[in-house]
């Protein structure tokens, strides 16, 4: 077995309370768009794509997390590309993806509570925080939602769809499979392919998704035992404020 297909350990929640108590010690690094990046990185920015409001059309990540990204890609197997499904997320699109996973969890588990439902969502959807101190993992830029395609672009089976909410879509779900069917069997070895690149560029991956990496930030420091986290809550600036700021120079 080589390191592209090592067993991925199944690993506790983030103690988020300490987790966000992580000093941050912001490297200025600048966000870059992917849509000029070539094979074997792809971007396709899913909640866009999906109607989700104030998505972006664009992929945006901090520039030393892109470079991580390339080193991943680089080391899979020729014929396998990796694609980025979303990055750096506006507040606006942070609230609306929690707010609409916290009413599905309250519909159904109306007996939980605010606290429960609240772990429930958070194992998938960060609350949505732009505090310097602590700010959700995909406001930093540093955090990553991936996959994997072949050379006509077609996705792999990665045994749930990308933010999917079952058992499944934890990563380390499908190694708990005794006798797994030939189908099983692919999603595992996708699943072994895509994590051990991403290990192997420098990033960590949250338990309860198979999708999610993190470089720089304080869930990254948490997974790597970090002191301080490298990358803290970032805007995009827009022209008019850009422009405001040069003439005041």
């Amino acid at each position: 077995m080589n390191f592209l297909s090592q067993t991925i350990a199944a690993k506790p929640e983030p103690d988020w309370a300490a987790l966000l108590a992580l000093p941050i010690a912001e490297s200025h690094d600048p966000l870059v768009p992917l849509g000029l990046v070539n094979s074997p990185l792809r971007s396709y920015p899913a909640y866009f794509h999906q109607g989700v409001p104030n998505a972006l059309s664009e992929c945006y990540v901090r520039r030393c997390v892109l470079f991580r990204l390339y080193k991943a890609a680089r080391l899979l197997p020729s014929g396998i590309e990796l694609v980025v499904l979303d990055g750096w997320r506006p507040l606006l699109v942070q609230q609306y993806l929690f707010d609409s996973l916290f009413a599905a969890m309250n519909a159904h588990y109306a007996n939980d509570s605010e606290s429960e439902l609240l772990n429930r969502t958070r194992r998938f959807i960060a609350p949505p925080s732009n505090e310097p101190t602590a700010p959700s993992p995909h406001l930093t830029g540093g955090s990553v939602d991936v996959a994997l395609c072949d050379v006509e672009g077609l996705f792999l089976d990665m045994g749930t769809e990308f933010d999917d909410i079952s058992p499944w879509s934890y990563s380390a779900a499908f190694e708990a499979v005794e006798k797994p069917s030939a189908r099983e069997a692919e999603v595992i070895e996708n699943r072994r392919l895509l994590h051990s690149v991403m290990i192997q560029a420098g990033f960590t991956n949250l338990p309860s998704e198979w999708w999610h990496f993190d470089y720089g930030n304080q869930s990254w420091a948490w997974s790597s035992k970090s002191s301080e986290a490298q990358l803290g809550a970032i805007e995009l600036q827009p022209l008019r404020q850009r422009w405001r700021r040069q003439v005041a120079l």
